[in-house]
């Protein structure tokens, strides 16, 4: 069976089989954003008026997929420990209940971006300009209308992957970007579209993931869905949503630091003496959009590994193997500080090369220095980011819930929020970029800890009688695991 080799092939051999196809999901699925920022960038008529108001909507879009993940992440949590446990019919009533989930809030979520949308790219930091503001309501709108798509494509993602098929996973978001990187350079420079063209190009992909996703419902291999399975059930939503409330909170609290960040953008840009005229009052918001974009392709290489990971660390503590998860979690860490090593060199070696992507050649002097300088302080402590993900994301796999989301909350809103708005009282434009490294500086510090007290646990659990066995989802007097 598939899912017997999750406690018998190597561990090197699983970490590749299943965090290669969703580093490569991760990172198609933020190309969607990326694609049409450079697009938009090199579109003479949009700039980098286009590019501050990609990053408007960008936080937006965020909202979406902190939705989407949690449910997503929550349920392949779920299945994966349950099918460790031989529970497989228990594993399809939490499928059908991701399902039930991801269509229900895709649809309030859409309704309601439909119906706020002038106060929520305000709220974002649209009225930096005139410009900006009207292209930003522009792509929001259609960004909107498909929310659903989105959100239920991302959701079923890493159900497919729990399921034993991450190469699947991988080609429907392959397929929808592919679409939308053709269509993109179609409907801005051939059609003229603008902002609708970029929008409208994503919308499309993503409306291919999300067919992709529904075929693959009806022919799954490990779980097995009844029509009584979608039937909505308290217990099993609950702890879905407790499962995957680290992978929400993780990027909502980054939605809530971006707005910090744009509307202190907006208020010290104001004062600066540049970036105060109005012809160039978008540059600062456009080149934080861009060095996020770069971040995000980090991110997801670094997410994608972990979180590839989650159905190997769920079967294995269903099964009742520490000894294999502490030692996934050390080939965990050492990856993922090699990624974010990489990553530094290139932001602090290449910025130039970096921002030129994006459209520099048609911008102003200004713009290029100021990109180089985000670079190079807003990234420079890559490396701590990337394992301080890496760490929440791992305990959230082990089910240890509180712990992951402790660390995600201090991370984007105590640090992320809090020196956003703390550090440009003293450092006024700067104090922004130097927000992000002293944020993860100090969350490494409770990470480190975090880290030791997990391998402590595990060592301890590898010495204790087998029956005990992992408190994921403990067993009830019978033997059974407890019924959601």
């Amino acid at each position: 069976m598939e899912q017997n080799s999750l406690i018998e092939a190597k561990l090197s051999a699983l970490m590749r089989k299943y965090s290669i196809p969703c580093v490569i999901s991760l990172l198609v699925g933020a190309l969607y954003n990326i694609v049409d920022q450079i697009f938009i960038a090199n579109a003479d008529y949009l700039g980098s008026y286009g590019n501050a108001a990609n990053t408007v909507v960008f936080p937006l879009t965020v909202i979406a997929l902190a939705i989407a993940v949690c449910i997503g992440d929550g349920c392949c949590t779920m299945v994966s420990s349950l099918l460790g446990a031989g529970n497989g019919k228990r594993a399809g009533r939490s499928v059908g209940n991701a399902v039930f989930l991801a269509v229900l809030s895709s649809a309030v979520l859409c309704a309601v971006y439909l119906i706020l949308g002038d106060a929520l790219v305000t709220l974002f930091g649209a009225r930096v300009n005139e410009e900006t503001y009207a292209l930003s309501r522009e792509y929001f709108f259609w960004i909107a209308l498909g929310i659903p798509l989105y959100m239920f494509g991302q959701a079923m993602n890493p159900v497919i992957r729990a399921d034993g098929s991450p190469r699947f996973a991988m080609a429907s978001t392959l397929t929808g970007a592919i679409l939308n990187m053709i269509l993109d350079p179609v409907f801005i420079f051939v059609f003229k579209w603008g902002m609708m063209g970029a929008a409208v190009a994503t919308v499309l992909g993503q409306a291919a993931t999300a067919i992709l996703a529904v075929w693959y419902l009806f022919h799954l291999k490990s779980v097995k869905l009844e029509r009584g399975s979608f039937a909505p059930q308290a217990g099993v939503i609950c702890r879905i949503i407790s499962l995957g409330l680290c992978s929400f909170l993780s990027q909502i609290s980054l939605v809530a630091a971006m707005a910090a960040i744009n509307n202190m953008i907006r208020k010290y840009g104001r004062m600066d003496p540049v970036f105060g005229l109005e012809e160039y009052a978008q540059i600062p918001m456009a080149v934080v959009g861009i060095v996020m974009k770069f971040f995000q392709i980090v991110i997801s290489i670094v997410v994608g590994m972990a979180a590839g990971c989650i159905p190997v660390v769920g079967y294995n503590m269903g099964a009742k193997r520490p000894e294999r998860v502490r030692k996934l979690f050390t080939m965990l860490l050492v990856c993922e500080a090699a990624v974010g090593f990489a990553a530094l060199l290139i932001v602090e070696l290449f910025p130039k090369t970096l921002i030129g992507i994006f459209g520099a050649a048609q911008e102003s002097a200004y713009y290029t220095a100021f990109a180089i300088r985000a670079f190079r302080i807003y990234l420079c402590m890559m490396v701590f980011a990337c394992v301080n993900k890496a760490t929440f994301i791992f305990l959230q796999a082990m089910g240890k819930a509180a712990a992951s989301t402790m660390l995600s909350m201090v991370r984007e809103i105590v640090f992320g929020v809090g020196f956003a708005l703390l550090l440009p009282l003293f450092f006024s434009l700067d104090g922004v970029l130097y927000s992000m490294p002293v944020s993860d500086f100090l969350t490494a510090v409770i990470s480190a800890v975090c880290i030791a007290l997990t391998y402590r646990e595990l060592r301890k659990a590898e010495k204790v009688d087998s029956a005990h066995g992992s408190d994921l989802f403990p067993p009830d007097k019978t033997g059974t695991t407890k019924d959601l």
